[in-house]
Order: structure tokens, then sequence, then C-alpha cells
């Protein structure tokens, strides 16, 4: 019997995309293909499926094929040539080590294959049940679904690992990202490149404020979102002097709101450089005084580009619960200060008026600050994105 391991590729979105399917399908391809490179995989695409095979690690392919956006679904399945006895045999060793209920789920892209799909999942049942007294059938409720395909090949697996879904990455444009250290923008950036979005980070950096520790923390920050697509590369802002300005010119409760409109116009002028089209907060309504309605407002009059919050509608818990599964958290949660905690007001203002906020700005030459900030930024690169 001719078998190979393989992994049996499914996508979700993908498929309403019409005519434009194919270009999305070359991307998602594609970034498959950059996952399993350091492993070796051999990558291809047929008959609605992608399949990866020749892997030194077949779990850890597996793995790294979960976090590509676009993936829906991951199976190890089992290839071998389309031969109805080979296929049963297939099915009796998968089902093997398995104990109480299953059901086999049979399906055929080649009509041509006999038994059609519902007597080749009565007959490879069949045999199964004479293979293993430890099983049962239930149709309705199985602990265990045994999924017979046949296709240009056969393949035969138990189970699926579900993926991060979403749309292939580099599909969606580029966008900047104004990472912290804190919780909330790690997960607003992987959120945003479940839509397809090619992330580039921009941190503002308070040294000595803030230390060398927290600046490695939000590099660390970006290689965990970097490892689900090909890196992140990261600009370090340095943001000291403008603090200290706002700090030392500027109404106290005004502080926090004119460093934020700081940020967005460096960002943007960072975007604009690296070929950027929106910017991306981890900002969520009403979270603190600086993510009212009022503040958001006088916050996005400063720039052009769209800015994205995909967390504008999401709590805390839901918000920790997210960093936890897709991995920040615990780098998150490292108790090094941002600049977002230097200088902070005792009562900032929740509802601002924008005359206000321009008048105080108007105290500081702001066109040289924000010169001096970009042309000082440090730029942090890793590896290219697909």
């Amino acid at each position: 019997m001719n078998v190979r391991d393989v992994l049996l590729v499914r996508f979700g979105e993908v498929h309403l995309k019409g005519l434009n399917r194919p270009y999305f399908l070359r991307k998602l391809v594609e970034n498959v293909k950059f996952a399993v490179k350091p492993l070796d995989g051999h990558v291809w695409l047929s008959d609605g499926r992608i399949y990866v095979s020749g892997t030194s690690d077949v779990e850890a392919a597996k793995e790294k094929v979960c976090r590509v956006f676009g993936v829906y679904s991951v199976s190890l399945a089992k290839e071998l040539d389309k031969n109805l006895d080979e296929i049963a045999r297939a099915a009796i060793e998968v089902a093997t080590p398995l104990s109480g209920t299953f059901k086999v789920e049979a399906r055929r892209s080649d009509k041509r294959f006999q038994p059609d799909s519902m007597g080749l999942g009565r007959e490879i049942g069949g045999r199964i049940l004479d293979a293993n007294p430890n099983l049962k059938v239930d149709v309705h409720n199985p602990d265990h679904r045994i999924s017979v395909e046949v296709r240009d090949m056969a393949y035969v697996y138990c189970g699926e690992t579900i993926a991060v879904g979403g749309m292939p990455l580099g599909t969606g444009g580029r966008a900047a990202l104004l990472l912290s250290g804190g919780i909330d923008s790690p997960v607003a950036g992987y959120q945003i490149m479940r839509r397809g979005v090619t992330i580039r980070a921009i941190h503002f950096y308070s040294f000595p404020y803030t230390s060398e520790r927290a600046k490695q923390k939000v590099i660390d920050l970006a290689a965990i979102l970097g490892a689900y697509g090909g890196g992140m590369p990261v600009d370090v802002v340095p943001f000291t002097k403008i603090q200290m300005e706002i700090h030392e010119k500027c109404p106290d409760e005004f502080g926090t709101l004119i460093m934020r409109r700081f940020m967005m116009k460096i960002t943007e002028k960072l975007a604009k450089r690296r070929g950027c089209l929106a910017l991306v907060t981890g900002e969520d309504l009403g979270q603190v005084a600086s993510q009212t309605m009022e503040a958001l407002a006088v916050t996005d009059c400063v720039v052009d580009m769209p800015v994205f919050r995909p967390l504008i509608g999401l709590d805390k818990l839901e918000i920790t619960q997210m960093a936890t599964r897709i991995g920040t958290y615990q780098t998150s949660i490292l108790p090094y200060e941002d600049c977002c905690t230097v200088f902070t007001p005792r009562h900032p203002s929740t509802k601002p008026h924008l005359p206000d906020i321009e008048k105080a700005e108007a105290l500081l030459d702001c066109d040289a600050l924000i010169d001096e900030a970009v042309e000082g930024t440090e730029e942090i690169k890793y590896w290219e994105q697909p």
C-alpha cells in the first residue's frame, strides 16, 4: 500500500471571492509555503484543498500552517491510491487506537469512483466495526469522525484542528500599528492581520523614563505577532523630548490628548514613508479618559489616513482572553512601563473641545518636534513578510 502522511488544509472566506478567488488562493498558497519552508515542506493546491507533504516534522508543520491567516482548519491525513481495500485498511489503522462511538463521513469529488459516498461510508464503517470491537456507530453525536475524501488521490483522517481563519496576509494592504507594551494594541494588530493586512509596528520610547526592558518587551510582542505572518518590523520613535515639552508648557488636563495627537501625526508620517494606507490602534470606547468619543474625535482629526480600531466595542475581559489565546498576554503583563504612563495627568479631560486643545498646542513648535522624532526613529527589522 503506497501511503504517505500529508496535511490537508482547508480555507474559509476565500471561497466567497468570486472572480478574485484565484488571486487570494495564490497568496494563501504562497503564505503556507513560507510557513513550512524551514521544514522543507512541499505545498500544492488541488481540487479545493491545499496540501503539504514531505516536512521534516509533520506536527511542527501543522502548528505553523494553523497560524497562517486564511487557513480555516488542518487535518493530518493519510494519502493513498483510490482503491477501496487500501482505503479500508488505512481507515482501520486510523481507528485502531480509538474507543467509544464513531461515524464515517465520506465524500467524492471524483464521481467515477465507486461506491458512491453513502455506500463508501457504510462499507468503511462496517470494516472498522469488524476490526475494532471497542467502537460503536453513532451517526448523530459520535465521539470520533473518521473522514474519507476521494479526490485526485484518496485521503483518510480523523478530526481537524481549527486554525486562525481570516483572509490571506498581504491581500488587505499595509497599515501602521501603534504598538505599546500593554494588552490591547497587540490584540488589535492581530485582529487587523486576520483581515489580510500587513502590519508594521510604531512604538514610542521615552528613555530614561522607560527602560531598555520596556523597549525589548515591545520588540518581543512584535516577534510574537510576526510569527503569524513572516515577521513584523518595528519603528522605535524617541518621544522623551515631546513629552517633556508637553508637560512643561501645556495644561495638565490636556497632556494625554496632546501626546496622543503627536503620536498620530508621527505615525502617519512614518506610515506614508513605509507605504501604509491606514493606522491601527488598540483603543476601545470608554476604557480610559483618552478613549471617550469626544477624545477620540480630537485625536483623529490631526490625520488624514483612516484609523482602524478593531477593539472599539470589546471589554477588557474579552481583550484579555484574546491576548491569552494568541500568545501575547504573558509578555504584555511584564511590569515594564511604557511612555503612556509617563507624566499621566491626575484629572485628564474626558470631554475636550478642539479649540482648547489647539490653543494649548500652539505653545509648542509642533512641526520641529515631529520632524526631529521622525528623523531619530530606529527601524528594527526581522525577516521579510510574505
